[in-house]
């Protein structure tokens, strides 16, 4: 009787690492990562329904949800560089490349709808900016290849 193996060709999910434990979908630690996201999707209808200026409100939100895409298109192309000075300089240019991006919406808000657009585009900012660090601060060091 030839050899069986009952898990030759089964379909195994993608990145699975047999031996591997599979991890929630939804985990504390990946809730914690978007809450700054989530906080930014939930608080700008909120501050808009109470009678924030929308076009900065808007601004603000746009501004944020584009540069944490930004960051993690990043992240790959950083982690793909070979030499750790080469990531280094991405990096960092890529870190200034967001706050530039987020500093350009602020000022954009301000010119194109007024003073109180720009300081409501910078709130969003500001409060966004403010929970993404306080959670990187509270995560603790970053692990060795990228994650956290």
């Amino acid at each position: 009787m030839p050899d069986f193996d009952a898990n030759d060709g089964l379909a195994r999910l993608p990145g699975h690492v047999p031996g591997k434990r599979l991890e929630p979908a939804f985990s504390f630690t990946a809730i914690l990562r978007y809450l700054d996201v989530a906080l930014v999707v939930i608080g700008t209808p909120v501050a808009l329904a109470l009678g924030a200026p929308v076009l900065g409100c808007v601004i603000g939100a746009v501004a944020w949800l584009a540069q944490r895409v930004l960051a993690q298109l990043d992240r790959q192309w950083i982690l793909s560089a070979a030499e750790p000075r080469t990531q280094l300089g991405l990096n960092l240019f890529e870190a200034f490349g967001r706050i530039w991006l987020l500093a350009g919406a602020i000022v954009v808000a301000a010119v194109v709808g007024g003073r109180v657009d720009g300081l409501a585009a910078s709130i969003t900012v500001f409060g966004a900016y403010s929970v993404a660090f306080a959670i990187r601060l509270l995560s603790g060091r970053p692990m060795p290849g990228g994650g956290r």
